[in-house]
């Protein structure tokens, strides 16, 4: 006799959350218009680190308008790179992760195109894109979640991250790797690639606005009831 095994209460906590940040916030969606192809992600997010999106969406797309195509991109020298990256927070470091990534994807496809990932599994996929230089956790799930290829992984920022770990969903001091690995296992099952990807950018909002990094902010936030270190707070008023 085979024994059912119990659902993970954390599955509901995250439906709750979910139900809870849009309450609060209200639908935060990325329109089909509006998803990159999987090349301008995975550059997006190479010269990304601690800039904030709006720079880094117009830098991506002011080389691509620039050079024309990732090709030509991954030839321009990397000092001349960093001109043209004057919006990133290091763009010197930005510059030459770039070159790397886009010089290994050339090296390994022919040329900066993507398009064989749409068929593999998504957790191969994310592998292969960790194996170039630059890309980790964050920017392998985003190519695969939040670009054309709308697959269903969890985007993990610092925000979400840290959320997780003041709930008491993830361990203490859990990396982005940990993190992705504990949580999607128990992402709802009936959330689509969009579900994912709107939870993602609702918990970005949450850690603007309530769970900050240098203090979190527990009372009026949206996820208290179910949050370890909101209930604490709350009994020790």
């Amino acid at each position: 006799m085979q024994l059912l095994l119990s659902p993970d209460p954390r599955t509901e906590i995250l439906r709750r959350l979910q139900a809870a940040l849009i309450a609060s916030f209200g639908r935060i969606t990325r329109p089909a218009d509006k998803r990159r192809s999987p090349e301008w992600v995975l550059v997006h997010g190479v010269i990304g680190a601690q800039t904030k999106t709006a720079a880094s969406n117009a830098s991506s797309d002011d080389l691509l308008a620039e050079f024309g195509s990732w090709d030509a991109v991954a030839d321009v020298p990397p000092d001349q790179l960093e001109e043209r990256l004057h919006r990133q927070t290091f763009p010197a470091v930005a510059a030459a992760r770039l070159s790397q990534c886009l010089q290994a994807v050339k090296a390994e496809r022919g040329s900066v195109d993507l398009r064989h990932l749409s068929n593999l599994p998504t957790d191969e996929a994310m592998a292969w894109l960790e194996q170039l230089p630059g890309v980790a956790r964050k920017n392998s799930a985003g190519v695969m979640n939040a670009s054309t290829l709308n697959r269903k992984a969890m985007v993990i920022d610092g925000h979400h991250r840290r959320i997780m770990q003041r709930m008491g969903i993830v361990a203490p001091k859990a990396d982005t790797a940990r993190t992705y690995d504990a949580l999607m296992p128990i992402v709802p099952p009936e959330w689509s690639a969009e579900n994912m990807d709107e939870h993602h950018l609702l918990l970005k909002k949450l850690g603007q606005t309530h769970c900050r990094p240098r203090k979190a902010l527990c009372d009026g936030c949206p996820a208290q009831a179910d949050c370890v270190t909101g209930t604490s707070a709350a009994r020790a008023r």
